[in-house]
């Protein structure tokens, strides 16, 4: 068992303490964020979107799905349930700064979170892009960050169609990421 202290924001230090036991622990602002461990759809989701992105993917970046921190300060670490980075950008340990493309697939215990306070430290951070995948509708909505603030990049629901540039130019269509 873990004791945590209470006198004080936790930080990422306090973070590494957490235990193994399938749970998604995440920090913001100091305040541990506890998720449980995905369902099958939203796992399928993450699986065909690594593969969808991996086809025509640049050799100097690295995709990774969760659990994978990105240390965006000392009191905030988040965990997206894929990113891309740079592969010179990444330690074994953590990408220390925002990725270039930070992807959530929404569960019914995460949507408000993904949608408000990640999406928003993504944005702060300087994350060039952001996607949400909701494998119950299916949708992707995806925004590109322009003038230090995310704006929609693209959308698309069940069979249609979405082609993104960022980070790279890929073409997804959200039914093939839950069929």
């Amino acid at each position: 068992m873990t004791t945590l202290p209470r006198s004080r924001p936790l930080t990422r230090a306090d973070l590494d303490a957490m235990p193994d036991d399938g749970h998604r622990y995440e920090l913001i602002d100091g305040v541990l964020v506890v998720t449980p461990a995905p369902a099958r759809r939203h796992q399928r989701a993450v699986v065909r979107l690594v593969l969808a992105l991996h086809r025509d993917f640049p050799a100097d970046y690295e995709i990774l799905p969760a659990p994978f921190d990105v240390a965006l300060a000392d009191d905030t670490a988040l965990q997206p349930d894929v990113l891309i980075a740079r592969r010179q950008d990444l330690t074994e340990r953590n990408l220390p700064g925002a990725p270039l493309l930070a992807v959530e697939v929404l569960s019914p215990s995460t949507r408000r979170f993904d949608l408000l306070l990640k999406r928003s430290r993504y944005e702060a951070a300087g994350c060039a892009s952001y996607w949400v995948i909701d494998p119950d509708e299916p949708s992707i909505t995806a925004w590109d960050l322009r003038d230090g603030a995310y704006v929609v990049a693209g959308r698309a629901t069940g069979a249609e169609e979405l082609t993104l540039q960022l980070p790279y130019a890929v073409t997804i269509r959200p039914a093939d990421l839950v069929a």
